[in-house]
C-alpha cells in the first residue's frame, strides 16, 4: 500500500508538472503571442539575433516544441532562413536548459504567491490580463510540483525494487538513455523528465554518470515530438525538426561515452551535487549550440538533400496554421488569406467559362472540374480551422467576423458548385451542337459576364476592407443585375414572337445561364450584407408592408 500511495503522489506531481507547463504555454500565447511570432519572425537575420530569439520565445512559452513548430511554420512561408532556423533550434535547446536551472534554484516557496497574483490578473476581463494571469498560475504550479515531487521521492531512497532498477540502468547507460528519451517523447516535455531527475538526484538515488545519461536522453526525446507532428506538413518544415533531431542524436552519441569524466567536470564546479541534472543539461545544450552553430548551413543544406522538395497538392490549405489558433487575431488573418485564395479561384473558373462562351472553345472548360475540387476542399479546411478557433474562446468582434469569414467561404463555394453544374454544362452543350445565339442575346451575355467577373473583385476587395462605400454601391449593383436580367429575357421573348431561328434554337440555354449568372451575383452581393446590416440598412425583406 506504501508503494502505491509513493507511486500515486510521483505521477500526480509529474502531472501536475505537465499541467502548470501547458498553462504557461496557452496563457502566455494568449497574452503576447502575436508579439512573439513577430518578433520571431523578423528576429532572425543573423546569427546571434536567431539564437536569442529562440532562447527568449522558449523561456517565454517554456516549450522548445512549442518554438520549433511556430519556427517551422515561418520557414515555410520563407519567412525564416533554413541555416536561421537551425540557429533558432539551437537557442531553443538553451533556453529550455535556462528554465530548468531557475526551476532548480529553490524558488518554490513563491508558489502560492504566483498562484494568488495569477488568479487576481485572470479575474481581468482583457486577454491580456488573462493570458498573463493563466502564466503564472502555471508558474506556480510548476513550482509546487518541484516541491511535491521532492516529497514524493524522498521515501523511495528505502525502496529495493526502485534501487535494483536504477542498478540496472547503472549497468546499461545505452539502454537508460533510451529510457529517458522514451519518457520525454511521452511527455512532450524534456523540461518535465530534467525537473524528474533532479527529484531523484536530489534524494540520492542515482549517481553522477546516471544523472548526465538520463539528461541525454531527456535531450533527445525533447526533439522527436516536432518531427512527428511535421511529418504530414510540408517538406521544408520537415527538415527544419529532423535537423534539430539530427543535431541532437549527434550530440548524444559523442557524449554518452564522455558522462563519466562530464560527471566529474561538472562536479568540480562550485554548484552543489543536488542540482548536477540542470547543470548537466545547461552545459550539454550550450557547447552543442557553440559546436553546431558553424556547421548550421552545411546542416540546411544537407536537410535539403536528404529530405527533397515534392509537388505539394494544389488543393493543400497554404495560410491555415494550427500553431496561430492561441492568437484569433492572426488566425482570422490567415483564414481570410485563404478565403482570398478561394475567390481567386472561382474568378479563374468564371474566366474560364466565359472565354469558352466568347470563343467556342471546350478546351477552356478543361480545367474548371478540378478548380471546383479545391474549391471544395479549401472552403472546408477553412471552416474546420475557423471551428477550433471557436473553441478557444474568442472575444465578440472576433467571432463576428470568423462567421463573416465562414459566410463568405460558404457562399464562394456555392458560386463554384453552380459554374460547374450550371455554366460549363450550358457552354459546353452551346459548343457541343454548333449553336449560335442571336447577336443580340450574344451580346446581353456577353456584359452580364463581364459584370459578374467585375463584381467578383469588387467582393474580393470589400471582404478585406470592409469599406461601406463598396459595401453600398455592391449593394446598388444587384439592382443593376436584377434588371439586366430581366430586360435580357423580355427581349429575348419578343426575338422569339418574331420568330428568329437562333433565338428558337438557344431559348432554354439563353434564360439558364441568365439564372444563373444572377444566382452567382447574389453569392457575390451578400459579402455586403454584413457591413450593411452593421450600420442598420440592411432590411429583412424587400416586400413593401401592406397598407392598413
Amino acid at each position: 500500500m506504501d508503494s502505491t500511495i509513493i507511486m500515486i503522489n510521483l505521477f500526480g506531481a509529474v502531472a501536475l508538472l505537465l499541467f502548470g507547463l501547458a498553462q504557461v504555454k496557452d496563457g502566455v500565447s494568449r497574452a503576447f503571442g502575436a508579439r512573439l511570432r513577430t518578433g520571431l519572425a523578423t528576429g532572425t537575420r543573423g546569427g546571434f539575433r536567431s539564437f536569442l530569439s529562440g532562447l527568449v520565445a522558449t523561456i517565454a512559452l517554456q516549450s522548445s516544441t512549442a518554438t520549433a513548430l511556430m519556427t517551422a511554420s515561418f520557414v515555410e512561408r520563407d519567412l525564416i532562413r533554413p541555416r536561421m532556423a537551425q540557429i533558432v533550434l539551437l537557442g531553443a535547446n538553451v533556453g529550455t536548459a535556462i528554465t530548468a536551472w531557475i526551476v532548480a534554484t529553490g524558488i518554490e516557496w513563491l508558489s502560492p504567491l504566483l498562484i494568488l497574483a495569477g488568479i487576481v490578473l485572470y479575474r481581468g476581463r482583457s486577454s491580456t490580463r488573462q493570458g498573463g494571469g493563466a502564466a503564472l498560475i502555471g508558474i506556480g504550479l510548476m513550482l509546487l510540483s518541484l516541491h511535491l515531487l521532492g516529497l514524493a521521492t524522498e521515501p523511495m531512497r528505502a525502496s529495493p525494487a526502485l534501487a535494483a532498477f536504477i542498478g540496472l540502468l547503472d549497468g546499461a547507460l545505452p539502454v537508460a538513455l533510451l529510457f529517458s528519451a522514451a519518457l520525454a517523447f511521452l511527455s512532450s516535455s524534456s523540461l518535465a523528465v530534467v525537473v524528474l531527475i533532479l527529484s531523484l538526484a536530489s534524494a540520492g538515488l542515482v549517481s553522477a554518470e546516471l544523472v548526465i545519461v538520463l539528461v541525454l536522453g531527456a535531450n533527445l526525446g525533447g526533439a522527436i515530438p516536432p518531427v512527428i507532428a511535421t511529418l504530414s506538413g510540408p517538406v521544408s518544415a520537415r527538415r527544419v525538426t529532423l535537423g534539430n533531431l539530427a543535431v541532437r542524436a549527434l550530440g548524444c552519441f559523442i557524449a554518452l561515452p564522455l558522462a563519466g569524466y562530464g560527471a566529474e567536470l561538472i562536479q568540480m564546479l562550485p554548484f552543489g551535487p543536488a542540482k548536477l541534472p540542470v547543470d548537466a543539461h545547461l552545459a550539454f545544450n550550450l557547447l552543442l549550440a557553440a559546436l553546431a552553430w558553424p556547421f548550421s548551413r552545411p546542416l540546411a543544406t544537407l536537410m535539403a538533400r536528404l529530405v527533397p522538395d515534392q509537388p505539394e497538392p494544389d488543393n493543400a490549405p497554404k495560410y491555415l496554421d494550427a500553431q496561430e489558433l492561441s492568437t484569433p487575431v492572426i488566425a482570422l488573418t490567415s483564414a481570410t488569406r485563404e478565403v482570398l485564395g478561394v475567390g481567386d479561384l472561382i474568378e479563374r473558373m468564371l474566366v474560364r467559362v466565359s472565354e469558352a462562351f466568347e470563343k467556342n472553345d471546350a478546351g477552356k472548360l478543361a480545367e474548371i472540374p478540378a478548380l471546383e475540387e479545391r474549391v471544395d476542399r479549401l472552403q472546408q479546411a477553412v471552416k474546420i480551422y475557423l471551428s477550433k478557433l471557436g473553441r478557444e474562446g474568442l472575444s465578440d468582434e472576433n467571432a463576428r467576423r470568423s462567421i463573416v469569414v465562414i459566410d463568405y467561404a460558404i457562399n464562394l463555394e456555392h458560386m463554384g458548385d453552380i459554374i460547374e453544374k450550371g455554366l460549363r454544362e450550358e457552354v459546353a452543350k452551346k459548343i457541343s451542337l454548333g449553336l449560335k445565339f442571336s447577336d443580340d442575346g450574344h451580346q446581353e451575355l456577353r456584359k452580364l459576364f463581364d459584370l459578374t467577373i467585375d463584381n467578383l473583385r469588387v467582393a474580393q476587395t470589400i471582404f478585406v476592407t470592409r469599406d461601406f462605400n463598396l459595401a453600398r454601391q455592391m449593394m446598388e449593383v444587384k439592382v443593376e443585375v436584377r434588371r439586366m436580367e430581366k430586360q435580357s429575357a423580355e427581349r429575348h421573348l419578343e426575338r422569339l414572337r418574331d420568330g428568329r431561328a437562333d433565338s428558337l434554337q438557344t431559348s432554354s440555354l439563353h434564360l439558364d445561364m441568365l439564372r444563373d449568372l444572377k444566382r452567382i451575383n447574389a453569392h457575390i452581393v451578400s459579402v455586403a450584407h454584413p457591413i450593411m446590416d452593421e450600420s442598420g440598412l440592411l432590411i429583412e425583406s424587400r416586400v413593401r408592408p401592406a397598407a392598413e
